[in-house]
């Protein structure tokens, strides 16, 4: 990274868009477009960040952990400074060498081995979560399937009691206090309130399951691998991480096959092409739209001069499009080689942790899908979730005919 000369310009302005307007939130495409078209960095009048959407810049950014620090926070306040202060997430909100030995021991708990060994599980609710849907031929996608089946797989997972209403409410609140404290941000955090007592009481150490994940990371602590007082804040972001997002990816997935009958027939042609279709769907509509890093020195950056202290938010559901990584990119393809590619799990050091888990999770219930269900299409509607950080579907109202 080279020092910043005084005749490199700033990030041009972006001016007449909000990010964060409801119309952007649940229709991003053209703040997209627009952000990607105008320079590799620009500058967000409204709020005095930094923005950058496409996909190599972001992959640099994210590959950058020195030049580029997650310290400050992964939404846009800085939670460093006096008035936005919180306690930062030892695996979210760190950099080396704070942020390590969290990293390593997750790594471990989190082996190849463990998320192996719930294939079974994941098969057996697969089967019938997707038995249930036929019986009901109409149905909504979000809550009929994709949500009832992930917080039963996860809660037997991670260890934890799950409810549905909970877990929304609540995933709402996380997710919607990354941005600003727009409307979207005031009416999750009052749909959250009655789940609050019970969100804490799950994650505690009296409330966990043994044998599973949560327990380990207890025990991890217990052992000196972490922190004190560290592991409750894990389990925590774990449980935030882990639900909400591949709820949203699975949602994406049957959107796309519902509006995209070729792409159907190909998987009811060949149900192993669904081990990877969370990819695809992950890239189509990024569950996590954005994520922030603050800049660590005065630097330039691709060709312009970045502040210290100023955030850059990095939008990862407009990299995902970017015409320049991908060939039709806003064509949904389920023969697309995009795993390890798309920047939807993240990349480099905080890439999703969990990301193994989402995978086996996904490949269950959409290859049971495809094994079994003949046709897929839209019986109303699809109905946003408005999310400051993430893109995520409420209702999905779906028609499916058995083979």
């Amino acid at each position: 990274m080279l020092a910043a000369q005084h005749r490199v310009q700033s990030p041009p302005l972006l001016s007449g868009i909000d990010p964060y307007s409801i119309e952007n939130i649940v229709d991003p495409y053209a703040f997209h477009h627009a952000l990607r078209e105008t320079a590799p960095v620009v500058t967000l009048e409204n709020y005095g960040v930094y923005a950058v959407g496409r996909h190599e810049e972001i992959r640099q950014i994210l590959e950058n952990w020195k030049d580029f620090s997650s310290a400050g926070g992964s939404g846009i306040q800085d939670i460093r400074k006096p008035g936005k202060f919180r306690i930062p997430s030892k695996l979210v909100d760190a950099d080396p060498p704070d942020h390590t030995a969290v990293r390593a021991t997750l790594t471990r708990i989190l082996s190849p081995k463990l998320i192996r060994s719930w294939r079974d599980i994941f098969e057996r609710e697969a089967a019938a979560h997707v038995g249930k849907i036929l019986d009901m031929q109409t149905f909504d996608g979000m809550k009929d399937l994709v949500e009832s089946y992930i917080v039963t797989v996860f809660s037997e997972a991670v260890g934890i009691s799950l409810p549905r209403d909970a877990v929304i409410a609540i995933g709402e609140m996380r997710f919607n206090q990354t941005g600003p404290e727009n409307a979207v941000y005031h009416n999750a955090m009052a749909q959250a309130e009655p789940y609050l007592d019970w969100y804490e009481r799950s994650v505690d150490r009296s409330g966990v399951l043994p044998g599973s994940i949560a327990e380990q990371i207890y025990a991890a602590e217990d052992r000196g691998e972490i922190e004190q007082g560290v592991a409750k804040s894990l389990v925590r972001t774990f449980v935030g991480g882990g639900t909400d997002s591949t709820m949203a990816g699975l949602g994406s997935c049957l959107f796309h096959l519902a509006k995209s009958p070729a792409q159907m027939a190909i998987a009811t042609e060949s149900p192993e092409i669904m081990r990877t279709a969370l990819d695809e769907g992950i890239r189509m509509d990024s569950p996590f739209q954005i994520i922030y890093r603050t800049a660590n020195e005065d630097m330039e950056f691709a060709g312009f001069h970045l502040e210290k202290d100023r955030k850059l938010g990095l939008w990862l559901g407009s990299g995902n499009r970017d015409p320049r990584k991908w060939d039709n990119p806003d064509t949904f393809d389920l023969t697309r080689k995009t795993a390890g590619v798309h920047v939807a799990f993240g990349s480099g050091m905080h890439i999703c942790i969990g990301q193994m888990l989402a995978r086996l999770e996904a490949e269950c219930l959409l290859t049971e899908f495809a094994r079994r269900v003949r046709t897929v299409e839209f019986a109303g509607e699809a109905e946003s979730r408005p999310m400051n950080q993430m893109r995520s579907l409420k209702k999905l109202p779906l028609r499916v005919t058995a083979r």
